[in-house]
């Protein structure tokens, strides 16, 4: 994995108090995006599925079961 720099302004006092628990703020943030990242793309899915609720409320189980053994087969 490759790596990429960010940065962001903190107000004084959260610098202190980095300093004074003895943060690591890279763990911190990289943690907190991750988890940002997970919550948008829980969203991302959520959006899609209640855009084709109505295309897969169409669909018959026989339909969804041959559609995906035809992909496990390719």
């Amino acid at each position: 994995m490759t790596y990429e720099v960010v940065s962001a302004k903190i107000p004084k006092e959260f610098k202190k108090k980095i300093k004074e628990y003895n943060i690591n703020v890279s763990d911190v943030i990289r943690k907190a995006i991750e988890e940002e990242i997970r919550k948008r793309e829980a969203m991302r899915i959520k959006e899609n599925i209640e855009k084709n609720r109505k295309l897969l409320e169409k669909l018959k189980m026989k339909d969804i079961v041959a559609i995906i053994r035809e992909d496990r087969e390719k």
